[in-house]
């Protein structure tokens, strides 16, 4: 589609304008979508607590886990939180 054919369907006059908006649309669709996604494996060990995430690393996109009661080896999300856990935390870390 052409930018005369979206000024068109739009009622726009200002071609600069009409071209601004469009470059503007353009950029916040290619902020909203997740690119270069890189998927990170690490295994859990017994008394480990805390793993470090790779340096390279802009934004976690979620975690998941298998739970050892789970037959089907399906992997679980462990959901976000903005609240303090409600379980105490018995080591004190």
């Amino acid at each position: 589609m052409k930018v005369q054919e979206i000024m068109e369907r739009v009622g726009a006059r200002d071609t600069g304008r009409a071209i601004a908006y469009i470059k503007d649309a353009l950029e916040e669709m290619g902020l909203k979508t997740h690119s270069h996604i890189d998927i990170e494996k690490q295994d859990i060990k017994n008394g480990k607590r805390y793993y470090d995430i790779p340096f390279n690393a802009l934004m976690v996109l979620n975690i998941r886990c298998k739970n050892q009661n789970n037959s089907e080896n399906k992997y679980e999300i462990i959901p976000r939180t903005i609240y303090e856990p409600s379980r105490g935390d018995d080591d004190g870390i």
